[in-house]
Order: structure tokens, then C-alpha cells, then sequence
């Protein structure tokens, strides 16, 4: 085949296992015969519509098979596929189309409202519309053209039907070389930058997943977080998927409705962030689902806490936890779940295909046990932005090195430990003091639900830690009881002085706390 890149892998899959399941979703089973000419049709049409190489086609939408026919008909021509976080409000979904330079949004039905008032002064001439209700009565009129926006409306089904008989085989000249798609990233501070990702940095990191991993042709995926985040795609879709394996979407998380499909589908393999692990055990339904099935738990983000290792452990089950992030595809570490207690905190060794290292602010590489910038190379690895020539300069070190911006420090056995942002860092009377050593320890009080810890200006140390904390429901915490639970266990200039309980943490579109807004 001329095609190298991802685009091709549904049709070379098909030629193996085309009576396969390759994708559930909801009520419905898809081969990867049927995925394969679903795609097909979809890229024949995309092309009828003025698609090709080059091309960006955005998509906004909860997990769906009408996502994975867009990623893969954008493959298959070789555009570049352009996935939008459904939790973004109007300015920021325009934001995205508008640097991207989308022409097609596919999008959800459901989220109409938000595509509509998104789309207004982009480049977006046409909207191809996903139903994704149980209702039968669409609320987007398809043909439609809105005098506001001038934008073409279709329907999905339709799309693909027109193709779906007589479409021949596409196979388009794609090398591993060119841009597959681009990730936005939800910074904590200035504008989102479109991470470009090649189809060789997704195919290498499936290969990191399939070896660090395990991942083999009877693996049964349960999707539970969002495919737009690129943990859920291309750490759980991706290697699965060129496996052969089968992958079963669910729209959006619910720990019972995660426990139930556990068992209905007999799932092999999950992943999340600690938070998705904590309200799975802690729900009624733990105790009494047949959990027997699973096999593999990935679990990136943070360290995962005590009480929720506990909690698994004693059904049988251990973590593999990971370090990444959007610009490396986004695997970069993997602990194995047998080192999960001895390595308690660490986020495990580099993937089988990168290499890390730790660095000073002169460039020096550090010795174990010295905390420095966590840098990254691989065939994973981004290689620039879109749109930003500026960022990718500043982001790389001699050349090939991606500078992470997180702070970590490797053990003498070559195991990273993440201390956290380097902008986050804390200098009270002159020792650094790294965050997130701090909110692992107090995450482990039974009482706290999340926890930030930021520095304060202080008249006498310039800086102290002060700690931000929501609380489980019923609970109560105040400073001292924080205090005496780190005493002893942290140098003294560590514990936060003070303490301040909040109703809600304010977050990024992809969850993570807005430190710069607590402080």
C-alpha cells in the first residue's frame, strides 16, 4: 500500500480479522470489515467535498464510531485530523478552528449550540452533523444553509451512505513523515498551542504501549474517558485497534455505568486518572461487579493514591502508572504494576522507544537523585507546532531534546520521579520545594478529595507552601490536622502554614488545576 500511515491500519486489520468486533458503542458492534468500509465511504466523501492532503477536519463530540471514522478517513487521504474538547465554551472552540484552519467541523447533534456559535467567522464552510441522541427528531435542520454563517449542513449517515456501496479502495500516498493531527493543548496560561503529531509519533507510541503494556488481540478496551483527550486515544483506541482488539466507547464517565459495562463486556483493559479509579471503587456497585476480567489498569496524571491502590489490590488488581504529556503522543513513562508499591510515587522508566533525562538550567545532565527539567526524545515525540515557529524553537534543547517543563528527578535504578511544573516551584528562604512531593502526601487524608499546593509571599522566607484543598462530602479538615499528618515525614519548610478549603478547584478544559488562579 502507498498509505503508511494510520489511515491504512483499518484496512490492513481488515485483511486479518474482518469478522472481528472492532468497535462498540452503545447498542452497536462494528466489524473491522464494516469499520473498514464505513472509513472508506467517509474519505471518499470527504474528497467529493474538497478534502485532501493537507487539509485540517475538525471534530467535536463525545466518544462515538463517528469519531474514530472521522480520525481514520482523515488518515486515509492524509488530512489532518483536528479533535476539539466538548467542554470549551464558543470563543474557544473558534479559537482552535480558526488557527487550524478547518474547513469541515463533523460534530454531535448534541452539541449543536455550542458548534454553531463556534464556527461563526472561521474558515468552516460546511458541518457535517453526528446523531448521537436516542431520539429519533434531529434539532439541526440538515440541508440547511444559515443566512448568519453560510455553512452548508449535512447529515452523518447520509455522508457515508452515498459512498458506502460504490467507493473504491482508497490508498493515497501517506508516509509516516506527515502531520496526522493536531492535539490543542490546555495550558494554564496563554493560549492553547496545536501540538502537531506526525503519523510515525502515533504509531511509535502505539508500539511503547504494546510492549510496556502488554496489549494483545483479545484485549477488550473499556473507553471511558474522552477520545479528544490523546491519553484516551492513543494510549487506549490506538494499540488496541492495530492489535485487532476491540474497544467499547462510553460516551461520558460514570463510575456504576463503568462497573456495569465492565462486566457485560468482559473488559480487559481500562485506563484514567486516579479520580476515575476513586470513584469506581468507592461507588455501591463495587463490592458486588464481577471485576474478574480485568487485567490491565493504566492510570496517568498523578500518583495514584494509597487507599485507592488499596482498594483494587484487594480485588487482585495493581496500576500501571505513566508520565506524559500531548507533545509526546503522549507516553513517555510506564510503571510496571509489580513495582507499584516498592515504587511508590515514581512514574516508572521511560517507554521502550524514548529515551529522558534529567537537566539543569545550564544544560547539564544530572546524576541520579538531582532534581532538574525532565526532557524527552523519541520517534514519539512531537516536532513542532502548528502555527507557532516561535514555540517550537524554544521548546527543544540541542536540537532533538523536548523540553517537558515539569521538574523530576531519576532514582539510582533509573526510575522517574515527577516533583512538578517548573513554574510552580516554591523558594522559601532559599531550598526549592517542589508541590507535588507535598500533594501526594496530603491527597492520602481521607478527607481530601483534590489538593493544590501553591506558594504565598511571606515577609520573613519570601515564599510558604500554602494548601488549597476540596473536601469529600461530610468531611472536615483544618491546618493543624494537615500539619501533624506531614510532620516528620517532610523537611519542616515543606508543610503549609495555612490551609484553605474550597467548593470547587478551577480547572482547565482537560482538568487540570488553575494554579495561577488560586494564587
Amino acid at each position: 500500500m502507498r498509505n503508511q500511515g494510520i489511515g491504512s491500519w483499518i484496512h490492513r486489520r481488515r485483511e486479518k480479522s474482518a469478522a472481528n468486533i472492532a468497535v462498540v458503542s452503545g447498542d452497536q458492534s462494528v466489524t473491522y470489515a464494516e469499520l473498514d468500509r464505513r472509513i472508506n465511504a467517509f474519505a471518499a466523501a470527504l474528497a467529493q467535498r474538497g478534502i485532501r492532503s493537507g487539509d485540517r477536519v475538525a471534530y467535536l463530540g463525545e466518544n462515538h464510531t463517528a469519531f474514530l471514522e472521522t480520525f481514520f478517513a482523515c488518515g486515509v487521504l492524509g488530512a489532518i485530523f483536528v479533535p476539539l474538547n466538548t467542554r470549551l465554551a464558543p470563543p474557544e472552540v473558534r479559537y482552535a478552528l480558526r488557527d487550524s484552519g478547518s474547513s469541515i467541523l463533523v460534530h454531535a447533534d448534541s452539541l449543536e449550540p455550542l458548534a454553531a456559535a463556534g464556527s461563526v467567522d472561521t474558515f468552516i464552510d460546511r458541518r457535517i452533523i453526528v446523531n448521537d441522541r436516542t431520539e429519533v427528531e434531529w434539532t439541526t435542520p440538515i440541508g440547511a444553509v444559515p443566512l448568519s454563517d453560510r455553512i452548508l449542513i449535512e447529515s452523518h449517515e447520509t455522508v457515508i451512505a452515498e459512498h458506502l456501496g460504490s467507493a473504491a479502495h482508497i490508498d493515497a500516498e501517506v508516509s509516516l513523515d506527515d502531520p496526522a493531527m493536531i492535539l490543542y493543548t490546555s495550558g494554564t496560561t496563554g493560549s492553547p498551542k496545536g501540538a502537531l503529531l506526525t503519523h510515525e509519533n502515533l504509531t511509535w507510541n502505539s508500539y511503547n504501549v504494546l510492549v510496556d503494556y502488554d496489549v494483545v488481540s483479545s484485549d477488550i478496551a473499556l473507553i471511558i474517558s474522552p477520545m479528544f483527550h490523546v491519553a484516551s486515544l492513543d494510549m487506549g483506541v490506538l494499540p488496541v485497534i492495530l492489535k485487532g482488539g476491540t474497544v467499547v466507547l462510553e460516551p461520558r464517565f460514570d463510575p456504576g455505568r463503568a462497573l456495569e459495562l465492565i462486566e457485560l463486556h468482559r473488559a480487559t483493559m481500562i485506563s484514567g486518572v486516579p479520580t476515575t479509579y476513586q470513584l469506581i471503587c468507592e461507588h455501591p456497585l463495587w463490592d458486588q461487579t464481577d471485576i474478574s476480567s480485568l487485567k490491565k489498569l493504566t492510570c496517568g496524571g498523578s500518583a495514584v493514591p494509597v487507599r485507592v491502590l488499596n482498594a483494587y489490590e484487594d480485588r487482585g488488581l495493581a496500576f500501571s502508572g505513566g508520565y506524559g504529556m500531548t507533545e509526546t503522543a503522549p507516553g513517555a513513562t510506564s510503571l510496571n504494576p509489580s513495582k507499584s508499591r516498592a515504587k511508590m510515587g515514581s512514574a516508572g522508566l521511560p517507554h521502550f522507544f524514548t529515551d529522558l533525562r534529567i537537566v539543569d538550567t545550564n544544560g547539564r545532565v544530572l546524576p541520579a537523585g538531582e532534581v532538574g527539567e525532565i526532557q524527552l526524545s523519541g520517534r514519539n515525540v512531537i516536532r513542532e507546532y502548528w502555527n507557532k515557529p516561535e514555540a517550537t524553537e524554544t521548546a527543544f534543547a540541542d536540537g532533538e531534546w523536548f523540553m517537558s517543563g515539569d521538574t523530576g528527578y531519576v532514582d539510582d535504578d533509573g526510575y522517574l520521579f515527577v516533583t512538578g511544573r517548573i513554574k510552580d516551584m516554591i523558594v522559601s528562604g532559599g531550598e526549592n520545594v517542589y508541590p507535588v512531593e507535598i500533594e501526594q502526601l496530603i491527597v492520602e487524608l481521607p478527607a481530601v478529595d483534590s489538593v493544590a499546593v501553591i506558594g504565598i509571599p511571606d515577609e520573613r522566607w519570601g515564599e510558604v507552601p500554602h494548601a488549597v484543598v476540596t473536601l469529600r462530602s461530610g468531611s472536615t479538615l483544618d491546618a493543624a490536622a494537615v500539619q501533624a499528618h506531614l510532620s516528620g515525614r517532610i523537611a519542616r519548610y515543606k508543610i503549609p502554614k495555612t490551609l484553605q478549603v474550597v467548593a470547587e478547584m478551577p480547572r482547565t478544559a482537560s482538568g487540570k488545576i488553575r494554579k495561577t488562579d488560586l494564587r
